[in-house]
């Protein structure tokens, strides 16, 4: 038996063409973009590391040439630091996990249950991502208020589990799944909630996946509503328990940014060990089932 070998990828006796200038322009521009956008971050770990006094000092040093820890030490010998970050952690995972299950029901509901007026609802429902948080801002307040949900963990929470967009979402993920897989299981006997469960679930893993990386970051980050709500400084969450901070200690702008670092670790975490899911989630709906 002869054994085949492979084509070579490239001729040594024909190479390939050099590279058109405007490809190497675009690059070259796509890379300096990619190098602004990194500034703001490189800023905020260079002052976090700069003593306070420095920090207004014009020009400033690109690198701080006396590195200090004194203001993470600042903000981690906070009263209710790690409070916040308690909070914080508490209100992103509840909301996180019932937000999935609830808007996967939803979406299978949706996508692979007919149902008179299901397309109407569902629009209807999508349509009200058209509202901008501050317009039911006020009113939203006033029911929480009246069931005694301020300074509390229900009212951070309760009001975070219904979201248009992840509905919408998972809808894209479930619609693109066989129906045949779904006849199949009903023929079986299967109910309805077993076919979400053992059918649906560990089929859309990838979205569920990248609808959690962006919940969870999304509460992680909420400001306006968590400061609304609460009114104790143990009931503060993260965001706003850095801007109290900033009030607190005005004009020390390496504790500030030693605060926002220390914020932004879990997050830059998060996003750089689940790459892979963000781009799936931003092809869902490529592929029609």
């Amino acid at each position: 038996m002869t054994q085949r070998t492979k084509p070579l990828l490239v001729d040594p006796d024909h190479p390939a063409p050099p590279t058109p200038l405007g490809t190497v322009v675009m690059i070259a521009l796509l890379v300096a973009l990619a190098l602004m956008t990194l500034i703001p971050l490189y800023w905020m770990v260079v002052t976090s590391f700069t003593p306070s006094t420095l920090t207004v000092k014009f020009p400033p040093d690109l690198w701080p040439k006396n590195p200090t820890f004194d203001n993470f030490q600042e903000v981690l010998n906070r009263p209710n630091f790690w409070r916040w970050v308690l909070t914080t952690t508490i209100v992103a995972t509840v909301v996180t996990v019932f937000e999935l299950f609830t808007a996967s029901m939803a979406a299978y509901a949706f996508a692979k249950i007919p149902f008179r007026g299901s397309g109407s609802l569902f629009w209807l429902y999508i349509l009200s991502m058209m509202l901008p948080f501050q317009v039911i801002l006020v009113p939203l307040f006033i029911m929480s208020s009246r069931m005694g949900l301020v300074d509390s963990y229900a009212g951070l929470i309760l009001p975070a589990l219904a979201s248009p967009y992840s509905v919408f979402l998972m809808k894209q993920f479930i619609q693109t799944l066989p129906s045949d897989l779904i006849d199949a299981a009903r023929v079986d006997g299967a109910a309805e909630f077993t076919i979400f469960t053992r059918v649906i679930m560990p089929l859309v893993k990838p979205g569920l996946a990248f609808l959690g990386i962006i919940t969870f970051i999304g509460q992680w980050n909420s400001f306006l509503w968590p400061l609304i709500i609460t009114r104790s400084a143990e009931m503060r969450t993260l965001q706003v328990g850095l801007v109290l901070l900033r009030e607190e200690i005005p004009l020390s702008y390496g504790v500030h940014m030693a605060g926002a670092l220390l914020a932004a670790i879990p997050i830059i975490i998060v996003f750089f060990s689940s790459q892979k899911y963000f781009l799936r989630g931003t092809t869902v709906g490529a592929v029609k089932g």
